[in-house]
């Protein structure tokens, strides 16, 4: 492994490439550097180099990170592990963006907390595309009813869906998952249910299989490893 500067800047090149061989502007796929995990000092370094949006799974460990390194709000900072409902003050007061919600009751405390705190959060929906048992997040099928009842929340924003499809040493194999998110996402603008606030977000792809997600359209790519090297 490089120095975190020098890894940056490789999969940023890398993200570029894909986009380019898609047909798009680079510019609209962003980087969540996964920092969980990642001791403080990597994170320092990443931030010296430019990076200004991380990626979180633990809200206490995530907590601690912001205090120390963001206490005047510059930076992004997404929620991208499974939350669980009492958890969901802390991140509403916390986070930039939770992208990991999949249930009504979920979404309803998000929306109650963010605005007792003035604010309002932005949120993707998970899809469990490749219908695993032991993965979070909702079915295909019912993602369309989840955003109807997430319509009436004001103090949430959804700006589109996220997944992690089955795991696999062969990033094509995550093709078919990328794209059948990105052909949901189609339908349910289509159906006036997404993109009522902007762009509509798709984040999907780590380290093992990014840049296939950005040919497939992704706008958000989460990579941890490729960036800090293994975790403690």
């Amino acid at each position: 492994m490089g120095t975190i500067a020098d890894n940056l800047a490789a999969v940023r090149a890398r993200i570029a490439a894909a986009a380019r061989r898609a047909g798009r502007d680079p510019d609209a796929v962003r980087l969540v550097a996964v920092s969980k995990r990642v001791p403080t000092e990597r994170l320092r370094q990443a931030i010296a180099a430019g990076q200004r949006l991380f990626g979180e799974n633990y809200l206490q460990e995530a907590q601690e990170k912001i205090a120390e390194f963001d206490p005047a709000g510059e930076l992004g900072w997404h929620f991208i592990g499974h939350l669980q409902s009492n958890k969901a003050k802390a991140a509403a007061e916390n986070f930039t963006m939770v992208e990991t919600v999949d249930r009504l009751k979920l979404a309803t405390l998000l929306d109650r907390h963010a605005a007792m705190a003035g604010r309002v959060l932005a949120v993707l929906v998970q899809v469990n595309v490749g219908g695993e048992r032991q993965k979070s997040g909702v079915a295909p099928e019912q993602a369309a009813e989840l955003l109807r009842a997430m319509a009436g929340l004001p103090a949430l924003r959804v700006m589109g869906l996220m997944t992690m499809p089955p795991w696999s040493a062969e990033a094509e194999a995550s093709r078919p998952h990328f794209r059948r998110l990105r052909f949901l996402a189609e339908e349910l603008t289509a159906q006036g249910l997404l993109g009522r606030h902007g762009k509509v977000e798709l984040s999907m792809g780590m380290s093992g299989d990014f840049e296939v997600a950005v040919e497939e359209g992704a706008t958000l790519v989460r990579v941890g490893t490729a960036i800090f090297g293994p975790r403690l």
